[in-house]
């Protein structure tokens, strides 16, 4: 049977803003040598999927520089001092300049379990409307594109929508059956 390791200490080797590289030493319970693990330690991460009341997702497209690549997203982002529901509505207007009156959590997922020590909190925003201008961060470049609901599974299909946080996203909406 599978059992926890036995923390024996933890230091943050590098601190990067957003998030941190911890390198931590576990005792494995199987074989009790101490081993090396290198940890990201950030904020919990918010998504959300806006729903306009004629059925189209308020989308983001940005430039990643991790993918060196335009992706087609949802708004999200970290989580700050505030909790995820309301991180998640001001993440949404920030990006968008959108809000929404019906707010519903759909579900969290590890973004990666081997690395990363946070979740990733999934939203619906029912009935969103434009409520202000985007409010972008210095080393943001967001277009806001409207598309339908019923266009997104080939969208994913096709590999149009490739991050897998949006898929995720995604995911919890159409298994919902929403």
């Amino acid at each position: 049977m599978i059992k926890e390791w036995e923390l024996v200490d933890s230091k943050v080797d590098r601190d990067y803003r957003v998030f941190r590289i911890a390198v931590n030493h576990a005792r494995s319970p199987r074989t009790h040598e101490v081993g090396e693990f290198y940890t990201i330690e950030t904020n919990d991460w918010v998504n959300i999927i806006p729903l306009t009341d004629d059925g189209k997702v308020v989308m983001i497209k940005q430039y990643r520089h991790g993918s060196q690549d335009i992706t087609l997203e949802i708004p999200g982002g970290l989580v700050d001092d505030e909790g995820h529901k309301e991180a998640a509505l001001r993440e949404l207007e920030e990006e968008t300049g959108y809000g929404g009156d019906e707010v519903r959590y759909l579900g969290a997922t590890n973004p990666n379990p081997a690395i990363f020590n946070n979740l990733c909190h999934t939203y619906l925003v029912r009935n969103v409307r434009k409520v202000a201008e985007t409010n972008l961060d210095p080393d943001e470049d967001i277009e806001v594109v409207l598309v339908p609901l019923n266009e997104v599974p080939s969208l994913i299909e096709t590999g149009k929508i490739t991050h897998a946080l949006v898929i995720i996203a995604f995911h919890f909406y159409f298994m919902k059956n929403l």
